[in-house]
């Protein structure tokens, strides 16, 4: 694994097409190989202050690698993470979140995991205690307080890990299918959390496969293929109006074997 970084070195002038002043985190150029091969090319993306940002693609697109890089927790072989229009730094991760498909608690108890967390932020005393209880009521979790988090089902355990990413007031709240392979009401009460964190300004940024999460919680989306941005705009848009075959051979259920569309080159770099 590459060391983190969050200066990419020197970046493109702005494209005309960018809004910079919406910009909470800009891609600009990212590429990223492993083995000699690449993984992610080229890509380019802005994720807008207070917006939902959705990233999608068929399965080894590129989804969870991009969003790690945006996080800082790999390392890209060249471009550029922008900030606030700053190089990524360990203040704005600081000021980031991250939720992953598989819950990564602690061997302690519900309540013990929410008060690590906060710890780690610096919080204590009747702070923390107080972040510590609206955590557990947003989760619905107040019963299973002293409950070992690992023993808590699949739903539970995700519930616990979003309400304690929350809890440390991130602007921006990285979410790797958070609610794959879980029930439908434990998918509505993670869905609703992200909704009302939004509704509070949280910036999301959601990997999902599924078309019917994304039209619920999406404003904009990403859409990879082979490793690079096949299509970008609003999700009313590219899911009901796709302008790239990529995104048409998905929404058809269809499977697409082509790498290099004239589409998929013309969609880098649009603006959301």
């Amino acid at each position: 694994m590459r060391d983190a970084i969050y200066d990419t070195g020197s970046c493109p002038s702005t494209s005309p097409h960018l809004q910079p002043r919406e910009a909470l985190l800009e891609v600009r150029d990212l590429n990223f190989s492993a083995g000699g091969t690449d993984l992610l090319t080229g890509v380019d993306l802005i994720v807008r202050r207070g917006a939902r940002t959705l990233i999608m693609g068929p399965n080894g697109s590129g989804k969870s690698l991009l969003m790690r890089l945006m996080h800082g927790l790999l390392r890209p072989d060249s471009g550029a993470l922008l900030w606030k229009g700053q190089p990524l730094s360990p203040a704005a991760r600081h000021a980031q979140a991250m939720v992953f498909q598989r819950p990564v608690l602690l061997r302690r108890s519900v309540l013990a995991n929410l008060k690590f967390a906060l710890s780690v932020r610096g919080l204590r005393g009747s702070e923390r205690a107080e972040k510590t209880r609206a955590a557990l009521a947003d989760a619905g979790l107040e019963h299973l307080a002293s409950r070992p988090a690992r023993v808590l089902s699949g739903g539970e355990q995700q519930r616990l890990s979003l309400v304690r990413a929350l809890a440390c007031d991130p602007e921006l709240l990285f979410l790797d299918e958070p609610t794959s392979n879980l029930d439908p009401a434990s998918t509505a009460a993670i869905e609703n959390l992200v909704l009302q964190a939004n509704a509070r300004g949280v910036t999301i940024v959601l990997i999902t496969h599924d078309a019917g999460q994304a039209k619920r919680l999406g404003q904009d989306v990403v859409f990879l293929q082979d490793g690079q941005v096949a299509e970008i705009g609003s999700v009313d848009r590219v899911l009901n109006a796709p302008e790239s075959e990529p995104v048409r051979a998905w929404r058809d259920g269809r499977i697409y074997l082509g790498s290099n569309t004239p589409n998929m080159n013309n969609q880098t770099g649009r603006s959301l």
